[in-house]
């Protein structure tokens, strides 16, 4: 395939296998993008990951279905063509393609990538899904989704079962997924994806490349997997990374010292370095929001192993998803 638009195809094993990688391939990261600078802000941080572990990036935009395709009368097999490159109001292919130009501008991709765009057909529905596929020679690949959906957060949870990904981010700002609720809702996109979602996902807000990983551990053995998986990426990307424990009574005191200490030791075992470590006592919420300081990103495991477990848990996790003013992972 040379650098011309591929001719499309309107087959949806040729779709699925191109987004759905096999196993022990790279990392993965979906991007939702609603273009709000938010959402552009979470691409820009996931090409510095991406760019730390050679992790292969979709960029996402969902839209309604049967929504009008605004292509001045132009047939819509002519407007499938070339999609990114045509100046038309195609739903969610600016957002896209703007989210394709960032990634040239910052040195993400380069002009001698591979390109082949590939669509589906979705009843009812006069554009269908489509994706363009970028590849490097060296094999990694971006990838621009424009999906069909009956709402954003279907949209976003059948992308991440198709393509596989490891993390998914979200910016919490959105214009679009935040339309009709707050963002962190009750009801909201964001909730509805950190809830369902298989794998691990950051929610975005004021999120600034390098400042580091402030990672949370109450000492159970999921939470030091947590810890092992955060850091080991954090630390390729050469994010400094703090540890923190909270307890709430004084006979968790030890068990919080503990955390700490089996944190670190799981970390220096791989020569990972950790900048600060500390221990605190009071709510858990409150204390580690007072911990963040200049930090990019709250760090924090998963609670309970299903999403009605996760919702009336009242966990520390979705508590600071309701809360902080700053960007939060929840690491699966």
């Amino acid at each position: 395939m040379n650098d011309q638009e591929a001719n499309l195809l309107d087959d949806e094993e040729i779709l699925e296998a191109k987004t759905d990688s096999d196993a022990g391939g790279p990392y993965r990261i979906l991007v939702g993008l609603d273009g709000s600078e938010e959402s552009y802000r979470s691409l820009r941080y996931a090409a510095y990951i991406g760019s730390g572990i050679g992790a292969d990036i979709t960029l996402l935009y969902v839209r309604p279905i049967d929504q009008g395709l605004n292509s001045g009368g132009m047939q819509v097999r002519v407007a499938r063509e070339n999609m990114l490159e045509w100046g038309l109001d195609l739903p969610g292919m600016r957002v896209l393609k703007k989210g394709r130009d960032i990634l040239f501008e910052i040195g993400f991709m380069k002009d001698d990538w591979e390109k082949r765009t590939v669509t589906k057909e979705v009843s009812g529905d006069p554009l269908g899904d489509t994706m363009t596929e970028y590849q490097c020679p060296s094999g990694k690949r971006i990838r621009m989704r424009l999906k069909v959906s009956d709402t954003p957060e279907q949209g976003i949870l059948a992308q991440q079962e198709e393509g596989k990904h490891d993390l998914i981010i979200l910016g919490a700002s959105g214009e679009r997924m935040g339309k009709l609720n707050r963002f962190l809702g009750i009801a909201s996109t964001a909730l509805k994806v950190v809830l369902h979602a298989p794998c691990s996902v950051l929610i975005a807000r004021q999120l600034k490349s390098g400042n580091g990983h402030l990672i949370c551990t109450d000492g159970s053995e999921k939470a030091l997997d947590m810890v092992v998986k955060d850091a080991s990426i954090a630390y390729r990307c050469r994010c400094p990374i703090s540890l923190l424990s909270v307890y709430k009574r004084p006979e968790e005191k030890e068990r919080a010292i503990k955390a700490i200490d089996d944190a670190k030791n799981a970390l220096m075992e791989r020569d990972i370095e950790v900048v600060k470590s500390e221990i605190k006592s009071g709510d858990p919420v409150q204390q580690i929001l007072e911990s963040v300081e200049n930090r990019s990103v709250i760090v924090v495991g998963e609670s309970g192993s299903t999403a009605i477990e996760r919702f009336f848990m009242g966990s520390t996790a979705l508590n600071l998803l309701h809360h902080s003013p700053y960007s939060v992972l929840v690491v699966r």
